[in-house]
């Protein structure tokens, strides 16, 4: 392809016009005739890229990127108009035709992990990008609101996680914060490899989640960081998600903002699955949480088309929300909870030992990322036996004035955390007034009782922003807060 060629006039150049001025001033046009060649020569340079540099990748597709294992890797960007694209790696070659608008796409088939390589990317146009030191091996999105979006270096002894953060086969990309009226089709940010040089700006909880899983799976990790702080779910959503649903079409107006700049952008990217901190900008509408968050958890599965893949949810940490009800935290405890029983392959980790009442954002973010990891390990990679959840709330039964509360994620057995007596169990009657009440382990049940109630109907557990219990089981994981009843909460709107 050519340059655009631009002409200059710096006064009279040509020998004839030279000749007739005095020596000096034909030395003076002379130096002006080689500063216009020069110029035009640098101009042409400047504007050369947009003269034949049309082959270009998202920003997600990258040197050090890692490619999802044992899954067809999609690649992408755009190039002139109907040239041919060829993307080589791993011993195969794919190719596509690009568009009228020069967008294309090819799939590679499924990748095996190896060793860093190489990837090619050529058009008939003569254009040719190479990508270096990609791997192949397990990817996970992380994303939510500040507690995700809480960096290693804030990080409980950060000094000491940065300086051992030496992990090349741990991959890192954080997506910059965008916000966008309509989906995006890039983004802003790169792959890098962990290092202490590196890790220090990312995401602790993805960090920490990423190298426990590491070090147990022994392949290559790439996390994809996309978090903003004091963003509601709604902003993660897409428009025509929260149209479609009468509970949901009231956020329209203010929601998909940073779908549409930071999830849209790395769309189709392969990815394992994805885990998510988030729900400190829902509390006040913790009922509708119920819908808003497995809505975006279909809509994400949806865009990705990897089928329903893994979505680990981090519970809120305890934290004084200020006047807020403290009701409205446990509200929407109990809609990140109900969204796991009900939504298929997902996982909860439960925050409430490791919290901070005074500060919303706690510094432990080693123990949460462990958390997902367990449960990533526990059912995404297959380690059975593993117990990866705290116990969860089944089913209750009323015997006289006790109700025996049974629970799935037991695993060794009950126990309390601090050798105390079990705390923060209320029991109602039908008056729907809950009473302090004493709570018993009694083989794997919780038997709970109160003087001030006869006929019980009800128990709930943590159920207040600063709970902090102390139910756990053998293997130290706490019990997710839980109520047995379904009164109208004051988040829920009135029936």
């Amino acid at each position: 392809m050519g340059v655009p060629l631009i002409l200059f006039s710096l006064g009279p150049t040509s020998p004839a016009a030279i000749g007739h001025v005095p020596v000096r001033q034909k030395n003076v046009m002379r130096s002006r005739r080689c500063f216009s060649i020069i110029a035009i020569w640098l101009l042409a340079l400047c504007f050369a890229p947009a003269a034949w540099a049309e082959l270009k990748l998202p920003a997600v597709i990258g040197d050090n990127m890692v490619l999802q294992r044992d899954a067809t890797a999609p690649v992408w960007g755009w190039a002139k108009p109907g040239d041919m694209v060829a993307v080589t790696f791993a011993n195969q070659s794919q190719t596509t035709k690009a568009g009228d608008d020069g967008r294309w796409k090819v799939v590679l088939r499924e990748l095996k992990v190896g060793d860093p390589q190489e990837m090619r990317i050529t058009t008939t146009s003569g254009e040719t990008v190479t990508l270096k030191n990609v791997l192949v091996g397990e990817v996970w999105i992380c994303s939510g609101q500040s507690n995700m979006e809480m960096s290693v270096k804030r990080s409980k002894d950060s000094a000491k996680e940065i300086a051992a953060a030496e992990y090349p086969k741990i991959r890192l990309f954080k997506v910059e914060r965008e916000k966008a009226a309509k989906p995006k089709t890039d983004c802003q940010g790169s792959w890098s490899e962990c290092s202490p040089k590196t890790v220090g700006d990312f995401s602790g909880v993805g960090y920490f989640f990423a190298r426990d899983l590491q070090k147990e799976i022994e392949v290559p990790v790439g996390m994809i960081q996309a978090s903003w702080g004091g963003t509601p779910a709604e902003f993660w959503t897409r428009r025509e998600v929260l149209e479609a649903d009468p509970v949901l079409k009231p956020l329209v107006g203010r929601g998909s903002v940073l779908y549409n700049g930071m999830i849209a952008p790395i769309i189709p990217y392969g990815a394992r699955g994805a885990i998510w901190y988030q729900g400190e900008a829902n509390t006040t509408r913790a009922y509708q949480y119920r819908t808003l968050l497995p809505a975006m958890i279909k809509n994400w599965r949806t865009d990705f088309a990897r089928g329903d893949f893994p979505f680990g949810i981090v519970q809120l940490a305890p934290y004084r929300y200020g006047k807020r009800d403290p009701a409205c935290c446990a509200e929407l405890w109990e809609a990140q909870l109900l969204t796991v029983k009900n939504t298929p392959n997902t996982g909860l980790a439960v925050t409430t030992d490791i919290g901070d009442v005074r500060d919303i954002h706690p510094k432990n973010k080693q123990d949460v990322g462990n958390r997902l990891a367990l449960w990533a390990l526990g059912t995404v990679y297959g380690k059975k036996d593993l117990v990866y959840s705290g116990p969860i709330y089944k089913e209750m039964k009323v015997d006289g004035d006790k109700i025996t509360l049974s629970f799935d994620h037991v695993g060794g057995g009950l126990a309390s955390r601090d050798g105390k007596p079990l705390g923060d169990f209320t029991i109602a009657g039908a008056d729907e007034k809950f009473h302090p009440a004493s709570a018993t382990i009694e083989g794997n049940t919780v038997v709970v009782n109160s003087d001030e109630v006869a006929e019980p109907v009800a128990v709930r557990f943590g159920w207040r922003d600063t709970a902090e219990p102390n139910l756990i089981n053998k293997e130290g994981l706490p019990a997710s807060p839980f109520r047995t009843d379904t009164f109208r909460g004051v988040t829920e709107p009135k029936r």
